[in-house]
């Protein structure tokens, strides 16, 4: 959330909230219950509603352990030869929407 909303990251008062704290206090409810350092412009309001959508959109489930996982090998996982391969080998064709936040 810190990469998708950087100005909200900025403005909130703990940072160190989790997907599952941050839905729980305030997904459901447009965000009004997350505690602010100050009010708000308009754009960021908009921003609290955009979050609070994407959050509305997630489903936690207690029984499934959470992980990250390496999409450009999902089965061996991360490695630093995977990614300098993924770097130094820009011709092979590979699905850029799996990288863009990097």
């Amino acid at each position: 959330m810190r990469l998708k909303f950087p100005r909200l990251f900025d403005l909130a008062v703990n940072k160190d909230y989790t997907v599952e704290e941050m839905k729980r206090l305030g997904g459901d409810n447009g965000g009004r219950l997350w505690e602010w350092r100050g009010r708000l412009f308009a754009w960021e309001e908009e921003s609290v509603g955009e979050c609070s959508v994407m959050l509305h959109n997630v489903v936690l489930q207690e029984t499934v352990h959470d992980t990250w996982r390496w999409m450009l090998d999902p089965i061996h996982g991360y490695s630093v030869w995977s990614a300098y391969h993924f770097i130094t080998k820009p011709s092979e064709v590979v699905d850029m929407s799996l990288v863009d936040d990097i």
